[in-house]
């Protein structure tokens, strides 16, 4: 018997086809019968990878959302990508980061790679049969692309590959991974220094270390990854050579981004969703804390982040469905959600009192969660500065504008549009 579903706010009709209100549907059935009953043991044991959500939605074809169907796959676009990733961070947002991963390199594939390399790897992750990573920060350099180490060296029909990668999702699940490698001199421009490989788990000289737990996401692996000597065909080179900046840049923009906008909603709305009920339930004064003017004065400007958040990070995403030039958008949505929800995750840490301390209530993993969507894609320094380029009309690239939207489903004649 199906769980009961929360249907999509009214503010999300002009982003939501008839069909993309059943996946919603769908997504919440699925995050309630299969994901939450793994929750307090993903919490229980930090330091173990969870394995079993990432076979459920492989079930699903949800690692597949924006892949062709040609290829296997839903074909759905990027709104069908964030109703998926928000409905999932509503129940676990380490759940929710499993599949948003794996979303960003296929992206890279779909924009960057040959028909060749998406009829390889596409149809083996649409299958549930591959998870791929993007391998871009290191140990060192951090997400600061333009001071990449890992080297990689032409020899013949193969590169040799060396160096270390770090906070690289979903590394202990993935069969292969999206590497940025510099191809040239230091001194060379990180617009031409950089390419990006497919590089198998398997292959000799690949370590994947091992799981270590973080702050939040517990389950959700973001480990490091070293390569020593590693030999990959030149086929498996994505992009030209010293188009890597390019790869990751793209990829960043047009999925890391408003993918983590997605997970930042989804907690969200689970802070305000618990808060409320938490403040209705308490008495208080003959009455309940939430019938106190000052409580809900703090309790609506939560809700008013909520809506702002998921206005933003809906929009966002249907622009880039409809091919229309929206970077700074996505960067924007990015770097609200995260700071809407640890500003409401604060507030209501300070509306539970002590009891929002407590290690086996939920609050506590939505806050320490909610801290996890800042690093990934970019801090909100570098947020901010891309959109201080935006305001002085500096934007060098439009990759919502220069790269074809994934295909988006299209409505039935019958449901509005």
């Amino acid at each position: 018997m199906s769980m009961p579903t929360t249907p999509p706010p009214p503010a999300l009709q002009p982003y939501l086809t008839a069909r993309l209100v059943a996946l919603w549907q769908k997504a919440d059935t699925i995050a309630a019968e299969d994901i939450a009953p793994r929750v307090a043991r993903m919490e229980a044991a930090p330091g173990n990878v969870e394995r079993q959500v990432a076979k459920s939605l492989a079930k699903h074809r949800w690692f597949a959302v924006t892949i062709p169907e040609t290829l296997g796959g839903m074909g759905a676009g990027h709104v069908a990508k964030t109703v998926l990733i928000h409905r999932i961070a509503l129940v676990s947002a380490a759940a929710a980061a499993i599949l948003q991963a794996t979303l960003i390199p296929v992206g890279a594939v779909l924009h960057w790679g040959t028909e060749a390399q998406k009829a390889r790897w596409l149809p083996q992750v649409a299958q549930g049969a591959l998870l791929l990573t993007i391998a871009t920060t290191e140990p060192v350099a951090g997400g600061h692309i333009g001071g990449i180490e890992t080297r990689a060296e032409r020899c013949g029909d193969e590169w040799v590959i060396s160096g270390s990668k770090a906070h690289v999702g979903n590394s202990n699940l993935a069969g292969a991974h999206l590497v940025i490698a510099r191809t040239a001199d230091p001194d060379a421009p990180p617009s031409e220094a950089l390419t990006a490989f497919l590089v198998e788990s398997d292959r000799k000289g690949v370590r994947v270390g091992g799981h270590q737990p973080k702050l939040g996401l517990h389950g959700f692996s973001a480990g490091r990854l070293d390569l020593r000597r590693v030999r990959v065909p030149d086929e498996n080179r994505v992009g030209e050579v010293g188009r890597g900046l390019a790869v990751a840049m793209s990829s960043s923009i047009l999925y890391g981004r408003p993918n983590l906008a997605a997970v930042s909603l989804g907690v969200h709305e689970k802070v305000v969703e618990t808060t409320a009920a938490f403040l209705k339930g308490r008495p208080r004064y003959g009455g309940s804390l939430s019938d106190l003017s000052v409580v809900r004065d703090r309790l609506g400007e939560m809700e008013s982040r909520l809506r702002t958040a998921r206005t933003l990070a809906y929009h966002a995403v249907h622009l880039l469905d409809l091919g229309l030039p929206c970077d700074a958008e996505l960067i924007n949505s990015k770097y609200q959600n995260h700071a809407l929800v640890v500003q409401s995750a604060q507030a209501a840490m300070e509306l539970h009192g002590a009891h929002g301390l407590s290690a086996d209530y939920l609050l506590q993993r939505l806050w320490r969660d909610a801290q996890c969507t800042y690093p990934p894609a970019g801090t909100g320094e570098v947020q901010r500065i891309r959109l201080a380029e935006a305001a002085l009309d500096e934007d060098p690239i439009q990759w919502s504008e220069r790269l074809s939207p994934a295909p988006a489903w299209t409505p039935p004649r019958h449901a509005p549009a």
